[in-house]
């Protein structure tokens, strides 16, 4: 695994069309006051597709479409727009998820079919689709790449991308994500969108397994507020144009391809986290020596989903009574006698008694921006890790005023 990690560079320049044969373009087509908030990524080729959705029973009318449109495994163009979720909109917003679909589709020139479609921003509200359909005319192939991390932003901060590089039987590949997603944060998945493309050469099947397994451990490891939106969408595209064979299950080549998926969602997943509304703080929690991988994740997340948890880190509290606790009502089976807990490597309880520490030098630590909670349990040999923000007063005062 290590020597596989190693082979991966990280480009100083992210950008999603970075991949052979991508394209891409935002702009600012009115559905905001003055942001970007329409873009686009177009493929020369028909390309694999992979996408993994929400788990709310509530779900936009682009996630409907969409789980409908990659069952054929192809997909060669992604429209999507910010400032408006279309969820919750009946069957009017099912209507204009199709017409952005398929006017995407005479805009590249491509069948209908091979179109994704996503939306975010405010649930219950009617698209203004005649500014949707102005605003795909005035797209580019050739357009502003970076201005598409942009065009899917609401309530972030700065944009989420990255893009690595590594060489598979020879032959340079290229992979490039962007998110989005500050707030509404708790997946399976998030108020979150994720695209990422590639030019790895990777069947639709064997891309779905990979795509499928990795969420579990990257994205569905955030969490800011506990909340599951109705919109959240990952689409991965591998048009297959660097030019090696295509990748089997069970080689070393698929291992890498794997590796580089999950470098990529991982950086996503900690820079969505980064960007949690009103966040002061990015808490990254640790879990070692579990029974499971399962368990470990289930208590990463359960520390790092507290309220309690995420107040105290804001307040710049050692609390590790609220650690304790999230752990305990984790449903995980484990001895409360045996765990450690760390806060930015100040050990605040050993074999389940607390510690003592410096508070000077706690306090100090505190100031950090980044807050790691590492947790032994003293049960196993699994690990597993989570990531979130401080829960802040900016935090509530951005969401009562979000539709006014």
């Amino acid at each position: 695994m290590t020597e596989l990690l190693n082979q991966i560079t990280t480009l100083s320049t992210a950008d999603i069309a970075a991949p052979i044969g991508f394209h891409a373009d935002g702009q600012h087509v009115g559905l905001k006051h003055k942001s970007k908030d329409l873009g686009w990524i177009y493929s020369d080729v028909i390309a694999s597709v992979a996408g993994v959705f929400t788990t709310n029973l509530v779900q936009a009318a682009p996630v409907q479409l969409d789980k409908k449109t990659i069952r054929n495994g192809q997909l060669q163009a992604i429209i999507v727009n910010s400032g408006n979720a279309n969820a919750v909109t009946g069957s009017i917003g099912v209507s204009h998820a199709e017409s952005m679909q398929e006017f995407t589709a005479q805009q590249l020139n491509i069948d209908t079919s091979l179109v994704g479609v996503a939306s975010t921003g405010i649930i219950g509200k009617v698209l203004p689709i005649d500014k949707i359909i102005n605003g795909i005319k005035q797209l580019k192939i050739d357009g502003d790449t970076n201005g598409f991390a942009h065009a899917i932003m609401t309530t972030d901060t700065k944009e989420k991308s990255i893009t690595i590089q590594s060489t598979i039987q020879g032959k340079i590949v290229t992979m490039s994500g962007v998110a989005k997603g500050s707030g509404m944060l708790h997946p399976n998945m998030a108020t979150m969108l994720g695209f990422i493309t590639t030019d790895i050469n990777i069947d639709a099947k064997l891309l779905q397994q990979a795509l499928s397994e990795d969420v579990e451990t990257s994205f569905n490891q955030i969490t800011i507020d506990g909340d599951t939106s109705t919109n959240d969408t990952v689409l991965v595209m591998a048009n297959g144009l660097a030019g090696h064979k295509m990748i089997e299950n069970h080689t070393a080549e698929y291992e890498q391809f794997k590796d580089m998926l999950h470098t990529v969602t991982t950086a996503l997943s900690i820079a969505i986290a980064n960007d949690g509304e009103g966040a002061t703080k990015l808490i990254a929690v640790a879990v070692n020596h579990a029974q499971s991988a399962l368990d470990a994740r289930m208590v990463a997340k359960k520390i790092v989903g507290s309220s309690l948890v995420k107040t105290a880190i804001f307040g710049k509290d050692p609390n590790w009574g609220r650690i304790i606790a999230a752990i305990g009502a984790s449903n995980v089976d484990l001895n409360p006698n045996l765990i450690d807990i760390s806060i930015n490597k100040i050990a605040v309880l050993v074999n389940g008694a607390p510690a003592d520490f410096n508070a000077d030098t706690m306090a100090e630590k505190l100031e950090e921006h980044d807050i790691h909670i590492d947790v032994d349990l003293h049960a196993g040999t699994e690990s597993g890790c989570a990531w979130g923000s401080d829960l802040t007063y900016e935090y509530v005062k951005i969401n009562a005023l979000y539709t006014t």
